[in-house]
């Protein structure tokens, strides 16, 4: 049982798993939702649109 605890505690998590974007501070190119609408609302184009779904697509600022 001590013996399984201490594997336990001593795993370390995978290099596939860890976000290098994230830790290095990129840029995303993909935005969230709630980014889109704040997005679309500043450059006006929110109030076309009249379905809660299917937003239309939006690049980030540069």
């Amino acid at each position: 049982m001590l013996q399984s605890l201490t594997t336990f505690l001593a795993m370390t998590q995978h290099n596939s798993f860890k976000s290098s974007a994230a830790s290095s501070g990129a840029k995303r190119n993909v935005l969230k939702r709630f980014e889109r609408v704040e997005l679309l609302k500043k450059r006006g184009a929110l109030k076309d649109i009249k379905r809660v779904t299917k937003l239309p697509k939006t690049k980030p600022d540069a």
